[in-house]
């Protein structure tokens, strides 16, 4: 009996759209959490960071399920950009439009 729930597993998430793979992916890490930074830059010149953020959503409308045009999340807002929490620096909620310029990863 297990072996069959474990083949029929695998079709299942073999069988599995790249997207649909992607979104299990990602509710795993969400579930699990990242270390993440983002940095914000407007031309080449670095003017925000955020550290310690668990997940970077994409906002979705009530009503309409539509995709809206930023991305939102929790983090510690870096103003010395040093990487590290300082003592007067904060945990704050952020939103990036879809057209800026900026980079989200996870900190080594």
């Amino acid at each position: 009996m297990r072996k069959i729930m474990i083949a029929l597993l695998l079709a299942g998430l073999f069988g599995c759209t790249q997207e649909a793979q992607n979104q299990l992916g990602r509710s795993i890490q969400n579930w699990t959490g990242t270390n993440g930074v983002l940095e914000v830059f407007s031309g080449d010149k670095l003017v925000h960071r955020f550290i310690k953020i668990d997940k970077l959503s994409t906002a979705y409308g009530t009503s309409d399920r539509q995709a809206r045009g930023y991305r939102f999340g929790y983090g510690v807002a870096d103003t010395d950009f040093d990487g590290k929490v300082g003592p007067s620096e904060k945990k704050v909620y952020f939103e990036v439009a879809e057209f800026a310029t900026y980079v989200f990863y996870e900190q080594p």
